[in-house]
């Protein structure tokens, strides 16, 4: 009996400690309320991420849209990934990290360990938001999701300082929890209307595509301003020069030559600083003569630059967060029919055959381990290979990487092709990922569903697929004949320009139409952000 009372008394203890600290914040609240309120010189804003900052590419652009336009902005988060070096190295812009939970919260039972989780998360997030920021911000942006507590929490400091609170609408925050729980569990319906019900009241609204804005409205009544805000990617994403992927893969070549990536005698051998897989620097004609420097009056030799291989594989790049919103059961079945398909027309005329495709998936998540593991069984021959691919997989390799985010750009723009996974939880977001592969000038294979026509247009920039033999026909017919007869890089080029202005006059007119109707003084704050060039 004592036994059990002991072992009832830790939870107590810990929740009393926790209520406690709630107590103190609502107090810290009441005290920030009384307070007077002087205003600083420059005009600010609070961006709060409840995530790595590191990996919220969208909001780090918004952070450092404002911070060009002479906002102090807290940039609030968690840390984890190094952020864009921009945000390090301007003076304007403070990140303000949130700490993770101890590790003997995790240790306890869901029902005790959850609820601490969220109380502690709370309070954290409030000191911070009323405390750490000395100054009032004009605005408190905040993504979503998380919803749960992120809206109440603005909601509320909002309210006690004076702030205008916008909202990036990315995607539903119980629409993703549905993918965990199920949509009939009875927690979806209180997640949905917490999240209408402080979501809804916002100053402004911004919506990454034009079907997640006409959702809100219907859905939740969504009131203040209201704007599709597309993404658009970065100014310095763009195609790579052969130069910057002979860099690039002199840089990767550690990691793909590793023994765990099984790609040794799979690429084509290579010599660096002279070669990679997919570069190579040719010899000088034995005819070249070293030419006169006229500044300098010397002789200099002419210099070979980088040039792309023809023997090299066709480069297939796709972004995942490793999530249940990313079918990558789908990208796994459509590699098996290539492989089957590779070996089938291997004695075919050269402009038909299929050539080896080198697979690199980028992110960290969850289901990452699981997946990859599926992957090594079926390059090695133990897993379930279809009839005609069966042992070791001679033409397709997929290998998962983190990058550092100034190579990311730079794989984007070196690949072939692009692939997202993603078929969003709630039908109405649009994936950040397909515009940085657009921005690089990156054909996009993409998972079909309703709205992604705002932005993937058949045969235009890119193609849809729904199951993985459509996605195997589609890689057939751009890669057949590579690298001579490539199909990919007029499909990405030529027609890419032209596609996109469309999608970014469409960002534009909601822009002049916001700011028509902006009547007040804080209006300039909102502005600044209708103009961001974000991208994920």
């Amino acid at each position: 009996m004592s036994k059990t009372a002991s072992t009832q008394s830790f939870p107590s203890s810990g929740t009393t400690l926790y209520l406690g600290l709630l107590a103190v914040s609502v107090y810290v609240l009441w005290r920030v309320y009384k307070r007077p309120r002087p205003r600083p010189a420059l005009r600010s804003v609070a961006i709060l991420v409840l995530g790595d900052i590191g990996r919220s590419p969208r909001m780090m652009y918004h952070t450092e849209s404002f911070a060009n336009n002479k906002f102090l902005t807290y940039l609030v988060g968690y840390g984890g990934s190094t952020p864009i070096p921009s945000l390090l190295s301007t003076p304007l812009v403070k990140i303000l990290h949130l700490t993770e939970p101890p590790r003997y919260l995790t240790r306890l039972p869901f029902v005790i360990g959850g609820p601490l989780k969220v109380v502690r998360q709370v309070v954290e997030i409030v000191y911070t938001l009323a405390v750490r920021i000395p100054h009032p911000p004009e605005f408190i942006l905040v993504q979503n999701p998380p919803s749960i507590p992120t809206l109440a929490i603005v909601w509320v400091v909002s309210r006690m300082r004076g702030c205008k609170v916008i909202i990036d609408w990315h995607n539903t925050g119980y629409s993703i929890l549905a993918l965990r729980l199920g949509w009939y569990h009875p927690f979806i319906r209180i997640a949905k209307w917490f999240e209408g019900y402080f979501g809804k009241c916002a100053y402004a609204h911004l919506c990454v595509s034009k079907a997640m804005l006409k959702f809100l409205v219907s859905e939740f009544d969504i009131q203040g301003q209201k704007v599709v805000l597309y993404d658009r990617p970065p100014a310095h994403f763009g195609r790579a020069s052969a130069s910057q992927t002979h860099e690039l893969f002199q840089r990767l070549l550690p990691a793909l030559s590793a023994p765990a990536a099984g790609l040794t005698s799979f690429l084509p051998a290579s010599k660096p600083p002279y070669s990679t897989p997919f570069t190579y620097i040719p010899p000088l004609s034995p005819d070249a003569t070293p030419e006169v420097d006229r500044h300098l009056g010397s002789f200099t030799e002419n210099i070979a630059m980088p040039t792309l291989r023809p023997d090299r594989p066709a480069l297939i790049v796709s972004s995942t967060s490793w999530t249940p919103d990313e079918d990558f059961g789908v990208l796994l079945d459509a590699l098996k029919e290539y492989e089957r398909r590779a070996r089938k027309y291997d004695s075919r005329p050269e402009d038909q055959r299929l050539p080896k495709i080198l697979v690199i998936i980028t992110g960290k998540g969850p289901l990452r381990e699981k997946y990859m593991r599926e992957v090594e069984q079926l390059q090695t021959g133990h897993g379930g290979a279809l009839e005609g691919a069966e042992g070791p997989w001679r033409y397709v390799r997929c290998v998962s990487l983190w990058l550092e985010a100034s190579d990311y750009p730079l794989l984007l723009g070196s690949a072939d092709i692009g692939i997202s996974l993603h078929w969003s939880s709630s039908g109405y977001d649009l994936p950040m990922k397909i515009v940085d592969m657009f921005g690089c000038g990156l054909p996009v294979l993409a998972r079909e569903y309703p709205c992604l026509k705002e932005l993937v247009r058949e045969g235009v920039n890119g193609y849809e697929f729904i199951d993985s033999k459509k996605l195997a026909d589609l890689l057939w017919d751009l890669l057949h004949g590579f690298p001579q007869a490539q199909k990919t890089g007029a499909l990405g080029m030529e027609q890419l320009g032209r596609e996109l202005e469309p999608h970014y006059e469409a960002t534009l007119t909601a822009r002049r139409r916001f700011r028509s109707s902006l009547v007040t003084s804080y209006i300039y704050g909102i502005q600044i952000l209708v103009v961001l060039h974000s991208a994920c």
